[in-house]
């Protein structure tokens, strides 16, 4: 006599696609189209860094979002001679989850509630610019539906943000300060 997992038959067949996946509310399984395509997200170290060092900060209950207007259709400079530059056009986003805040299980569980969120969440003409999503611990007890509000505040935010920034010309650094006359001595 065999013993039989709840939920399967004795007969090879899986009953995978009656259960919503993980079964506690998580979102349904998607269709293959509409996956996080490599091309929107942040993968180089070099661009993590650009976004930190460079951009801005939005806080929120259970993430904090950084975010930097890219200046070119691509994240790299023209310049640059470790790779090509490949334009992307709209956002690329990326996740960092701190060691602090779990082992790997509750890191990567972490990173595919905000993927998913993000997925749901994606602005449908956004500006060109690099995001990093950081998670806080309250991430794992917070509803999904809490999760998903908080990052399309996040995205309209960011678009707030730099759409002013945008029209309000160029930033208070790199502005030409006039060219004064030293008075002769």
């Amino acid at each position: 006599m065999t013993a039989s997992v709840p939920g399967e038959s004795n007969h090879g067949e899986s009953n995978h696609d009656v259960l919503p996946r993980g079964g506690r509310g998580e979102a349904a399984p998607r269709s293959g189209n509409a996956a996080f395509p490599r091309s929107a997200r942040l993968l180089r170290h070099a661009d993590f860094e650009r976004v930190y060092k460079l951009g801005r900060r939005h806080f929120s209950a259970s993430m904090t979002v950084f975010y930097w207007q890219r200046t070119e259709a691509g994240g790299a400079k023209p310049d640059s001679a470790k790779s090509p530059v490949k334009s992307v056009i709209g956002l690329r986003i990326g996740f960092t989850v701190s060691r602090a805040l779990g082992g790997a299980v509750v890191r990567n569980r972490m990173k595919r509630r905000l993927r998913e969120a993000v997925r749901l969440t994606w602005p449908a003409a956004g500006a060109n610019a690099d995001v990093v999503i950081n998670p806080k611990k309250s991430l794992l007890t917070a509803d999904f539906e809490a999760v998903v509000n908080e990052v399309s505040r996040a995205f309209v935010v960011i678009e707030q943000k730099l759409a002013g920034k945008a029209a309000a010309g160029p930033e208070r650094g790199l502005q030409e300060k006039p060219h004064r006359l030293k008075p002769p001595q």
